[in-house]
């Protein structure tokens, strides 16, 4: 199965090994959380954690320097606790001085290569959103221990 941002091959999820659950995507799971920040204002401060994590699991989405930019900013906005204000600010003056950071290869012809998470965004959907908060900043520092 493919979509817009990723390939699903047997069941799992080509790059972060997400299963498909409930008959979705791994991207499709990430629609969830994004819908539900709209519920609760202190979800939606995580906006920046919930894209970072699923985008550092899924490389193909972007160029090797925009993926480079993207680990940078994460590492430090985490090492930092930049609040997110403060990270989308550098992330614009990053981008700003970068150009495009996302691929232009079309996502058929994107190379994907799986690796293991201890999280991916299927935890987060199966948590559900009474537990997003919670599941949000328990990934992020698995992402940042797995970046070490």
């Amino acid at each position: 199965m493919v979509d817009n941002n990723t390939v699903m091959k047997d069941g799992r999820c080509m790059e972060c090994g997400a299963r498909e659950t409930h008959g979705f995507s791994c991207y499709e799971l990430f629609g969830f959380p994004l819908v539900w920040e709209h519920n609760d204002p202190k979800l939606y401060a995580l906006h920046f954690w919930l894209v970072a994590c699923y985008m550092i699991q899924h490389p193909s989405n972007y160029t090797a320097e925009g993926y480079k930019h993207l680990v940078k900013l994460f590492i430090e906005a985490y090492d930092n606790n930049w609040d997110s204000a403060y990270i989308l600010k550098k992330n614009r003056e990053i981008v700003k001085s970068l150009g495009k950071i996302t691929s232009s290869i079309p996502n058929s012809e994107r190379h994907r290569e799986l690796r293991e998470w201890p999280m991916t965004i299927e935890d987060i959907y199966l948590g559900g959103e009474d537990n997003a908060i919670a599941n949000i900043n328990k990934w992020k520092d698995e992402i940042r221990n797995q970046l070490r």
